[in-house]
């Protein structure tokens, strides 16, 4: 077993069609873990996309993990999807990730999606490479991306390396620490080779490392001294001020290349090994003692309690695997765990290294490492720890699902199928979300946007046989409150000799989180025993609102009073009593309805600008503005989800098939009061 040192948990991330997963492969070929390289849409489809669904569609549906060896390093790498519609896997395994490489496509720089990435990464402190990719590409400008970095993401870049030609004359990357010249020769690029740097770019190569070795000298007392003295400057000095300043998050290396064109990938494999972390080498993590509540720091040792976050599930032909990362002791085959939600014990059957679709048996695993369980009952964001360990890791960040749609199975055994299928579905993804419509009888299926509802359409028909009649997609709205609204019930039954009492007084106020709860009740007026079912009766309130029966969101409940009986009044009283007098308070204090706003970026050639433009403000867009980029204009605008159903269509006519979008969910914000009762 390697030195921990040695070991680097890293995953890929980026806008869609940027080319992780063609690094990914590149990789994974220059490690020596696979034979031949596979691209994406071939037949048989890249390694990391080992569901048919993704080879089909030629995209990454499901975060897929795999081990591989560079040099004497260990790394395990996840490569995670870039459709904003399954967000949840990138969420996820930044989660439980030490480092991660953030690639951008070199004409387009920092895209829409490449925002979310960078919040996530930026939301879990994840230590980060950019790799830009693609300079094969006409219009490719590694510069331009780096300034995007800086100006849309507020990042600090590094810039370690210089182009040698652009576009279709792209031939490889001047090293700027080392000052040679990396050429990629061979059928697959596997032979990488230095020359001397050639003659017209030796000036401009000086200038950058100059401008490089003054950015970091700042973090460094020993290279500024070197600097100022005139000295040379060793490469060991700069790579481990680069690494430290990584480590810290000051700033980012940028390396860059072509995956498809085989170029640049090796450096990129050797920046994973010299400047991102080790499990060493991250952030203590932070848990909390569920009987105590307090913080407790979790060392990655492996003589200690084991703590490991089980981050992602799957079903396979033994049953269920789970995706677990180990922060602390040692798992052995056999071992029994703790589930710190469920309050049960449960015994690991099996371990096993994740290869994308393939296993490989161990023993043992130690603190981190990042492992597959077999035979272990539990949920995605759930503690494991050694018993009597009863600790909780903070849990992943889940968004709401914006949109919605209704199946009706189409015979008794697709009932049963479907039932089957959602329940493992849900398990599986936290952003989906399963009800049940009480009116229509129709099972309610929300998710993240067509592609992702479509997505699980797809897998219940394939992987369960099961038909459905599907109605088309609703957007997923919201209620909220738009002032402040007092509310005083009385819950007073008599049914023989028991009866049911309880008195509940307070407001009830707009709010920037989901839902507040706040007990400013003194005296005694309500016995301590039924703040929490207060609390409960609220939360009940939130499923249904009273202007449409949509969830509730952005209202605080502030308890300021009430009354009770020593004999009547139960938890059960204060909890309906509770959710009476918010229902109540809701109707006083102007409720609305908030609609799910997308933000929209459109790529399209400039003759068809106002057309596109015209149209989206017909869909009751707001334009945020447009950016030239070569012979393309960016149109970036935020617009409603309800208006944005048939728009590919619209926009494949409107520019002649040559205008491509993305979008992803920017935030909930109140619909228009004229549309109000169109809204069923």
């Amino acid at each position: 077993m390697l030195p921990r040192s040695h070991i680097r948990n890293i995953g890929i991330s980026a806008h869609i069609d940027a080319g992780k997963t063609t690094l990914s492969e590149r990789m994974l070929y220059y490690t020596g873990k696979i034979h031949k390289i596979q691209e994406v849409g071939d037949y048989g489809g890249a390694t990391m996309d080992y569901m048919e669904l993704e080879r089909e569609k030629g995209i990454t549906i499901t975060s897929a993990a795999i081990t591989c060896f560079w040099h004497d390093t260990q790394i395990n790498l996840i490569d995670t999807p870039g459709h904003v519609d399954f967000t949840i896997e990138v969420e996820r395994s930044l989660r439980v990730l030490d480092g991660a490489i953030m690639v951008l496509d070199g004409v387009a720089g920092v895209q829409s999606q490449t925002l979310t990435v960078d919040r996530q990464i930026k939301r879990y402190r994840v230590p980060c490479i950019a790799f830009i990719n693609k300079l094969d590409r006409a219009g490719a400008n590694p510069f331009r991306a780096v300034e995007s970095l800086r100006d849309k993401l507020g990042l600090n870049p590094l810039l370690l390396q210089y182009p040698i030609g652009m576009e279709d004359e792209f031939a490889g990357v001047v090293d700027l620490i080392e000052m040679v010249a990396n050429y990629f020769e061979g059928e697959n690029g596997e032979h990488q080779f230095s020359q001397p740097i050639p003659t017209d770019l030796q000036t401009e190569a000086q200038a950058a490392r100059e401008k490089l070795l003054d950015r970091i000298s700042i973090h460094s007392e020993e290279m500024m001294g070197q600097l100022l003295a005139g000295e040379e400057v060793p490469k060991q000095t700069i790579w481990e001020a680069i690494r430290q300043g990584t480590l810290s998050r000051e700033f980012i290396p940028v390396l860059m290349g072509s995956a498809l064109k085989n170029k640049g990938v090796q450096n990129l494999l050797d920046a994973i090994d010299l400047y991102l972390p080790s499990p060493l080498e991250r952030e203590v993590i932070t848990a909390t003692d569920v009987a105590t509540e307090k913080e407790v720091k979790v060392y990655p040792e492996p003589s200690d309690p084991l703590v490991a976050l089980a981050f992602k599930l799957t079903d396979d032909e033994f049953g269920q695997l789970t995706y677990a990362r180990i922060y602390a002791g040692t798992l052995n085959q056999g071992d029994r765990l703790y589930n710190s939600r469920t309050k049960k014990n449960i015994r690991v059957s099996r371990i096993v290294r994740i290869e994308a679709d393939k296993r490989q048996e161990l023993k043992s695993a130690s603190a981190g490492e990042i492992v597959g369980l077999l035979g272990v009952d539990c949920a995605s964001g759930d503690t494991l720890c050694s018993p009597g360990t009863n600790l909780s890791l903070e849990g992943i960040f889940v968004p709401e699902p914006v949109m919605a749609i209704a199946i009706t199975p189409k015979s008794q055994e697709d009932s049963d199928r479907i039932a089957k299928a959602l329940h493992r579905f849900v398990r599986e993804d936290p952003t989906l979300h399963v009800s049940n419509d009480p009116e229509s009888n129709k099972t309610l299926i929300s998710g993240m946007g067509e592609l992702h509802l479509d997505i699980y359409l797809e897998r219940m028909r394939r992987e369960y046989h099961a038909e459905a009649y599907v109605s088309p997609p609703a957007v997923a709205y919201r209620e909220t409150i738009t002032q402040p609204a007092q509310f005083d019930y009385t819950l007073r039954k008599q049914t023989g000799t028991a009866g049911q009492y309880a008195q509940v007084i307070g407001r009830l106020e707009p709010c920037k989180e989901p839902f507040l709860f706040e007990n400013r009740v003194v005296g005694g007026a309500i016995p301590p025993q039924f703040i929490p079912a207060c609390d409960r009766g609220f939360r009940d309130a939130l499923a249904t609102g009273w202007l449409k029966g949509y969830p509730i969101i952005g209202v605080k409940a502030i308890l300021t009073g009430g009354s009770f009986h020593p004999f009547d009044s139960s938890e059960v009283a204060f909890r309906y009593a509770a959710r009476v007098a918010f229902e109540e308070g809701f109707a006083r204090a102007k409720p609305t309805l908030l609609e799910p706003m997308m933000l929209l970026e459109v790529e399209t050639p400039i003759e068809f600008l106002g057309r596109i433009q015209g149209k989206l403000l017909s869909r009751r867009a707001l334009l945020l503005g447009s950016e030239a980029r070569d012979n393309d204009l960016i149109i970036r605008a935020e617009v409603p989800l309800a208006e944005m159903f048939g728009y590919s269509t619209e926009l494949r006519s409107l520019s002649q098939g040559m205008a491509t979008f993305s979008m992803e969910f920017a935030e909930y914000r109140p619909l228009p009061e004229n549309l109000l009762n169109e809204i069923r």
